[in-house]
């Protein structure tokens, strides 16, 4: 029998905010791994957005769940596109198979997120940019701050 995950914690205000990759994003959003649950496939992250920046086009392979606690965020174009316009303090649930040609953060913005499952990231042509699961997360997520501690930096 296997045994029971491991239960786990995190000081979210200890942890230094890394660049989210600029393949993936514009405009200078960092971001902070919290948890990563390979039973699950999930994994969880804060996301710091500066005033105009944006995430690349994607489609959530699995559900995710969010709280935008500060700041506005338009997902799928906002709602006069047709999308959502998430105000803090919001809540929103992104369905399997959501997909998003741009979500993006008129003004500085923070949310926190849990992904069910990994987020294909797509050129316009639907052509694959990159799959980034909890495995891929937790893998940027060591090199970068590993890199970090070389360095002796501390984003905060």
């Amino acid at each position: 029998m296997k045994p029971r995950a491991a239960d786990d914690y995190a000081q979210v205000d200890e942890i230094a905010w890394q660049p989210f990759p600029e393949a993936l994003s514009a405009g200078g959003i960092r971001w902070k791994l919290l948890h990563v649950s390979p039973e699950m496939g999930a994994w969880t992250a804060m996301f710091d957005c500066p005033r105009g920046s944006s995430f690349a086009r994607h489609i959530h392979i699995g559900p995710g769940e969010y709280l935008l606690t500060k700041g506005k965020m338009e997902v799928r174009g906002g709602k006069d596109k047709g999308g959502a316009t998430a105000l803090a303090p919001g809540y929103g649930y992104e369905a399997c198979n959501a997909r998003h040609d741009k979500t993006y953060f008129p003004i500085a913005s923070e949310f926190y997120m849990t992904f069910l499952g990994p987020l294909h990231f797509i050129e316009e042509d639907g052509a694959t940019r990159a799959v980034v699961g909890w495995d891929q997360a937790r893998a940027l997520w060591e090199t970068q701050t590993a890199a970090a501690k070389k360095t002796g930096k501390k984003k905060k």
